[in-house]
This record gives structure tokens, C-alpha cells and sequence, in this order.
């Protein structure tokens, strides 16, 4: 009789002595470090197009002169009135100016703003940390020029493309309208863009 009891008390004294030692892992452990803050959201380039409302969060830290190009074209009214001149599976592109008429569409995606970025740095390419996937947005440029020479034009990705991964400025990611951008067809028009 005695043994079964000694076995409980044992069980008993094991059991307490598991529960004090867990409480005291317990208040010993620190409290959780506080996650640092992510980079501050950026201005938003809002797209009113003929299909509806797309917002562009821009990222100012990764691509600042490309960024700044295209809020001052924004600022200029530069992208109002243009169309969507390049429409593929996986990406759309816009920022050509000669898509504002119908009749020069042979020349569509030849245009610029004539800025040739002449201030930029030459050899310097604004190429992102962050991978091109579905709904970033990049800047455009020829295939004969260099990363740098990109100027008014920017592509949305509605499909991942790793094969841009720092091969173009990555200068933002749509935040709203998505879809919109998936109903895009080429001609489609930006009726305003606006910065928020």
C-alpha cells in the first residue's frame, strides 16, 4: 500500500516541480524585440483610365530619380490623354506621348519626353532589390538604349518576369485596380493621373 502512494506523491512532486521551472523559463524570457518599420510608403500615382481606377504606390528609396522623373511628368499633366500603346499577355505599358494620335500609332512606344535624361548620371541603373512580379511597375526602355536612358515610359506586370530582375528600375507595385490593369487593351486611354 505504501508503494502506490509513494508513486502519486512522486508523480505529484514531479509534476510541480515541471510547472514552477516552466513559469520561471517563462518570466525569464524577454519580451519580443519590436519589428522595425518598413521603408515609408511613397506617393501614389492615381491612373483614372477608361477602364477604371489604378493606384501606383511609387518607391522613392529604390529608384529616386526615376521616381522623381515621373512625378515631375505627373506634376506636368504629361501622362493625361495618352493610351495604353503596348498591351501583351503579362505586361502593359504606357508614357509615350505620340499614342495621344490615332494616326501615328506605327510610331507608338518611340516617344518620350524629350528629356533623354541628359541630368542622369550615365552608366548608372536605379535596378531594385525587389523581384518584378505581378503588379510592379518598371521603367521602360529601347532595346537599343541602356536602363538608364529609360525617360517617361513604365510597364505593370500582371504576371511575375524574373527575367528583369535588375535589368530595369523597379519604381513601384499597383495597389489597387489589378483587375483593372488585366482589362486593359492596347488604345485603352488614360483619361487623368493624379498624385496622392
Amino acid at each position: 500500500m505504501t508503494r502506490p502512494r509513494l508513486r502519486l506523491v512522486l508523480a505529484s512532486v514531479v509534476v510541480a516541480a515541471v510547472a514552477t521551472a516552466g513559469a520561471t523559463l517563462v518570466s525569464q524570457q524577454k519580451p519580443p524585440m519590436p519589428q522595425k518599420p518598413g521603408p515609408a510608403a511613397g506617393p501614389v500615382l492615381v491612373l483614372d483610365t477608361v477602364k477604371g481606377v489604378i493606384e501606383i504606390e511609387l518607391f522613392p528609396a529604390e529608384a529616386p530619380k526615376s521616381v522623381a522623373r515621373v512625378l515631375e511628368l505627373a506634376k506636368q499633366g504629361f501622362y493625361r490623354g495618352q493610351r495604353f500603346h503596348w498591351v501583351q499577355r503579362g505586361v502593359v505599358q504606357f508614357g509615350d506621348p505620340f499614342s495621344r494620335d490615332m494616326t501615328k500609332e506605327s510610331s507608338w512606344g518611340k516617344g518620350g519626353s524629350g528629356y533623354r535624361n541628359a541630368n542622369r548620371p550615365i552608366g548608372v541603373l536605379e535596378a531594385s532589390k525587389r523581384k518584378f512580379e505581378r503588379g510592379t511597375v518598371g521603367m521602360a526602355y529601347y532595346s537599343d538604349q541602356r536602363p538608364e536612358d529609360a525617360d517617361s515610359q513604365m510597364f505593370i506586370l500582371t504576371m511575375p518576369n524574373p527575367q528583369l530582375d535588375g535589368k530595369y528600375a523597379l519604381v513601384g507595385r499597383v495597389t489597387r485596380g489589378l483587375a483593372i490593369v488585366e482589362k486593359l487593351e492596347k488604345a485603352d486611354t488614360i483619361k487623368n493621373l493624379t498624385i496622392k
